[in-house]
């Protein structure tokens, strides 16, 4: 076969048929009478090889090697393609990601796109100082892609630049960034965790109080914890289960009975809270050290119920509780 019928039934060109040739790559087997290239099916098969191990990214001097050296293994050569394929992917993936957040912030000229581009750069330093400015300057000057700050946010380990950038988050007032920060939670990695439930208590807006709620329930304790203590000050009940749990493990305690007593707004709410209270400090599996915190907690919950409830404690047959019940009587009865 010609080399012009081989490339009209291979897809190969002609020129690129002669490239093959002079690299060693295919040869033809002969040749005609008037000096014209003619493949045997043998070489066609071949080119076919060539061409099959192209479309895996071989470069032609690796597919030399394949076709050629009869102790070649592919193993080797297959595994380290795939490693420079997810490497390409994962380039690629990060460019289309800063194309998206540039076309997310809306550019209105080159100007403005350079600036941003700046920006995500900025965010991604390696020096702490940089990537602190950038989040200031995010809130100030150049609005960056909510995305970015969230992403940073989530993976900053430096605590003035976490601030900066948690700053950045509120201040920006985009409607998904509580969403954004919410998968945080969802991250096999503690300090992630953390860090998203830090960065959702200091953003405003039901969004976040809704996002936090949520959080209640999480399997981290840490995440639940820090979510029930900025959902106290914002009035939310739900909050007051993890906050005693809070008293009774002796976790943050004070800030958890501060807490409390701001669910305890109104008599309804303060009786409620009371009731759990004593519910708790007659439980048998309450330990003394716990019983006394929760006694304690008690003088931030006004109301009947709560100095009935210090009464009865006044009376307890552990006296370091007894004693505390006492002193706090004192006190309400001075106020």
């Amino acid at each position: 076969m010609l080399i012009g019928e081989v490339a009209r039934r291979s897809g190969v060109s002609a020129r690129m048929l002669r490239h093959y040739e002079k690299l060693g790559l295919v040869r033809p087997s002969g040749r005609t009478g008037s000096g014209y290239r003619e493949y045997s099916g043998e070489d066609i098969r071949r080119i076919f090889h060539i061409e099959s191990l192209r479309s895996l990214g071989l470069s032609l001097r690796e597919i030399g090697r394949a076709l050629d050296d009869p102790g070649f293994t592919p193993a080797t050569l297959v595994g380290d393609l795939a490693r420079r394929t997810r490497e390409r992917i994962a380039a690629e993936t990060e460019l289309l990601t800063q194309l998206n957040r540039i076309d997310a912030s809306e550019p209105t000229d080159w100007t403005d796109v350079l600036k941003t581009v700046a920006l995500l750069n900025a965010l991604a330093s390696r020096n702490a100082d940089i990537r602190q400015r950038a989040a200031l300057t995010s809130a100030e000057e150049m609005p960056v892609p909510v995305e970015a700050l969230v992403e940073a946010a989530l993976s900053e380990t430096d605590t003035n630049v976490a601030g900066a950038l948690r700053w950045a988050l509120a201040r920006s007032g985009a409607d998904d960034g509580p969403a954004l920060l919410a998968r945080g939670l969802d991250s096999p990695e503690a300090a992630v965790r953390k860090r998203a439930v830090q960065a959702l208590a200091e953003l405003p807006g039901d969004r976040a109080t809704d996002e936090l709620c949520g959080a209640l329930a999480h399997p981290d304790t840490a995440v639940r914890r820090h979510a029930a203590l900025t959902l106290g000050p914002r009035g939310v009940a739900d909050a007051t289960a993890v906050l005693i749990d809070m008293i009774v493990d002796g976790a943050n305690d004070t800030d958890a009975a501060d807490a409390l007593g701001a669910l305890a707004h109104d008599a309804a709410a303060a009786d409620r809270i009371a009731r759990l209270l004593v519910d708790r400090l007659a439980h048998r599996t309450t330990g003394a050290p716990a019983r006394g915190r929760l006694t304690q907690a008690l003088a931030d919950i006004p109301g009947a119920t709560a100095s009935r409830a210090l009464a009865e404690l006044s009376r307890d047959e552990d006296r370091a509780v007894a004693l505390t019940a006492t002193y706090l009587l004192r006190l309400r009865d001075g106020e």
